[in-house]
Parts: structure tokens; sequence; C-alpha cells
């Protein structure tokens, strides 16, 4: 195979090759002939439809498929032939068609050179925590509370208490809302509202009213009180005390522990929020280890179009979770250019992982893909349901495999790496940061 390289930049490429005609023709002929063995096409019986009608039914796609494969080996053995290392996707299109070859012109970018990487300089902070009984506790008492009734009380609101009330409040000169009262609920001591207005509620019975003297802070969420002193007006229309469920054996029976022993609850929530800290110290460790590559290669450059092409999906990603939100929003043509800084290092973290596991040659562990996939099987009712859709999901088992290698990747990095441990508790650890 004929093989011409050039150089479009620093980072990429223009590579032009080629493949025989007769080996398209001679596959595409062999697999139409595979085809009308088995072909089941009305008016014809099988194994005796014409060729040419196997050729207009099926030649287009037969033609594509193999066409595509040919495409994809021919220039995988160029990239080889060439010693190159590709960065993102090529595109390849034909340069000349005729005759006994079939020319074609790939145009691609590389990953840039990283000189030499040595992860023992990196200076890695790793967390540790361990799910305690005392966490164990805490989950069941907040299943406790997603299970609770409310009882309406008559005795002044308390501490705990679920309140309905209406306020409106005078700041200054300016009363808001100008007429009339907001609506809400709210449970005393969750600080879903300004704590000072959820203490001030309590002593105070159903029907009654309150005027809580109060200065928000300079960030409060509703900009018209940020950072201003008002009377705020309180009126309380219900008052209601949580009641929560004993934990007995229909408790634990209604969250799938059948056999409603209290010790199978326990261990079952412990495997859960095991599960739960593990996926949030890796990813706490994969920011950390994507920072300090960060900060060690920030002056490599990369290749335009792979930040652009990623800046472009998570503009793509930011439109689709507000999506699934139930918002609607435009994202102007040129709104990836906000997004160019945070592609960038996407780009370079996942550029340095994928080099540094090629150099070090680091092999996926079917051993870790296997517990990955069943951790995941596990949240389900029907583990094995999951465990067989990934299985025949090529897209899905690939998704799978190249977040366990990123995963192996960053491990190995940190154990190599100079690294201090900061222990945190578990609810520290899960706390987005």
């Amino acid at each position: 195979m004929q093989v011409s390289l050039e150089s479009l930049g620093s980072l990429e490429r223009r590579l032009t090759f080629s493949l025989p005609a007769e080996n398209l023709e001679t596959q595409v002929g062999g697999r139409l002939r595979e085809i009308a063995r088995d072909a089941k096409i009305k008016g014809f019986r099988p194994g005796k439809v014409p060729t040419k009608v196997i050729e207009q039914r099926f030649g287009a796609q037969v033609r594509a498929e193999i066409l595509d494969g040919m495409l994809r080996e021919s220039f995988s053995n160029a990239v080889r032939e060439e010693k190159l290392q590709i960065a993102g996707n090529p595109r390849i299109e034909p340069a000349a068609e005729g005759g006994e070859t079939l020319s074609y012109i790939a145009t691609f970018e590389v990953v840039p050179d990283f000189g030499d990487i040595d992860v023992s300089k990196l200076q890695v902070l790793r967390h540790t925590a361990d799910v305690t009984d005392t966490d164990i506790d805490a989950m069941i008492e907040n299943l406790r509370l997603q299970r609770r009734t409310l009882t309406t009380v008559e005795r002044p609101a308390q501490a705990g208490d679920v309140v309905e009330l209406e306020t409106w409040s005078q700041v200054g000169d300016e009363r808001l809302p100008a007429e009339g009262a907001e609506y809400g609920s709210t449970q005393i001591g969750s600080e879903s509202m300004f704590k000072p207005l959820e203490d001030a509620m309590i002593g105070v019975k159903a029907g009654d009213e309150t005027v809580a003297e109060v200065e928000f802070p300079a960030d409060w969420r509703a900009p018209q009180l940020a950072g201003q002193k008002a009377s705020v007006h309180l009126k309380l229309n219900h008052v209601s005390e949580p009641v929560l469920p004993e934990v007995d054996a229909a408790f634990i029976k209604s969250f799938g522990v059948k056999s409603g022993d209290a010790e199978q609850f326990r261990n079952d929530i412990r495997t859960n929020l095991e599960r739960e800290l593990k996926g949030a110290l890796m990813t706490r460790l994969r920011r950390e280890v994507g920072e300090q590559l960060i900060a060690a290669y920030e002056s490599v450059e990369m290749p335009p179009k792979l930040v652009e092409n990623e800046a472009r999906d998570m503009v793509w990603q930011t439109v689709e979770q507000a999506r699934r939100q139930g918002r609607q929003i435009e994202a102007p043509a040129d709104a990836h250019l906000n997004y160019m800084d945070a592609a960038r290092k996407r780009v370079l973290v996942g550029l340095l992982v994928g080099e540094i596991a090629r150099r070090n040659e680091l092999r996926l562990e079917p051993k870790r893909v296997n517990e990955t996939l069943r951790l995941i099987a596990s949240t389900y009712e029907e583990p094995q349901q999951v465990i067989d859709l990934y299985r025949n999901d090529q897209q899905l088992m690939a998704g799978l495999q190249n977040r366990v290698m990123e995963e192996q990747v960053i491990d190995w990095i940190a154990e190599r790496a100079q690294h201090t441990e900061q222990p945190l508790s578990f609810s520290e650890a899960i706390r987005p940061n």
C-alpha cells in the first residue's frame, strides 16, 4: 500500500493512502452470494433469487459496509506504518476513484509531544473515608424521614415541625411583594428558609402572626433582599408534627429485604454506602490528578479541532441536561467559545491519560470491568438484566471499558506520585466539591 504523509500544521496531518479496487469487488461479491443463499424475497424460492435482484436490494448497503471496514483497516495500517498517535477521529474522503486502486485522503490531528512524563513529580492529595455505624444510622433516619406522616397539632410550633405559612417583607419604604403575600411550607430547623426566620416561628401557633427583624446576607438568593435589613411578617396557617415509622420488619421489607431482618438491612445499606463512597473518592482523585496534570503540562499545545469539538459537546450536554429538567434553552452558534478553556483542560487530561497508558503498556483489567458492571447492576431491581444489556450493547460496553481504563490509569498515577492522605468523614467525602 502506498502512503503519503503531509504536515498541515504543528498537530494536523494529511495522509493519502489507497486500497485495491479488486479486493473491494471480491468481498462485495462474496457477501452478496452469502445473502443470496438465505434471502427470502417474495416471488422467489429461497436460494433462487436472481443475482441482479440481490444486487439491487442489498448491493449499496453491503458495498458501504465493506468499504467502511476496508478504509478503517487500511487507515490503521497506514497509521502504524508511519508510527502516528492519532488524536480524535479522522476525516476520510475519496481522492480519486477508478482503475485498479481507490485513493483516499485522511485529515486528522496527532497527540502532541509531552516529552518525559514523570508522574513521580506530581503532588497528589488523596482523600480517604470509611462507612461507619453512625453513617448507617443516619441513612436509616433519612429513610424514616422519607416515609414520615404528618399529624396536625394545636400547640405552638417547635423545631422539627412542618409549617405552612405566608410571608411578606418591609424593606425601608418598599413592601415585598407589593400586594398580598408569598405562600410556602418548610420544616423548622431544615434551614431551607433563612435560619433566623425559622427560629422566629418557634412558639407561634397556627393562625398567629409574628414579625422578625433580620438582615439578609449580601449573597442572598433574592436580589431585592440581599444585604438588606427587613421586617419579615410571618403568619402560620398550619402546624404539623412529623411522625416517623418504626424500624420494624414491615418497614425493612418495604426496602426489598424480604426477610425483614434488621442486620441484613444494615448490611445492604452498608454495601450501598460503600459503593457511593467508592465513586465519590474516585471522582475526587480524578479531579486531583487532573489538576496536577494540567498544572504540569498546561504549556503543551493541544489539537485545536479536538478542543473545539469537545467544547461543542459540552454545549450539547448543557442543553440536554436542561431539557431533561424541563427547561428549554437556546444555545447560540458561538456558545462553544465560552467552553474552550474547560474543553482544553479536558482534552489535555484525556490525552495525557491515554499517553501514560500507552507508554507504560497498561491494559484493561477484565476483572475490574466485571466488578464495576456488577456494582452498576446492583442498583437495579433486576441486576442480571442490566448485565445482559451491557454485554449485548457494544456502545454501552465500550463506554464502561473506557471509564474503567481511565480509573486504572488514575490509580496508577496516584500510586506513583508523591501523595498525602487526608481522611474525611463519609458525609464530607460524598459532598460535591
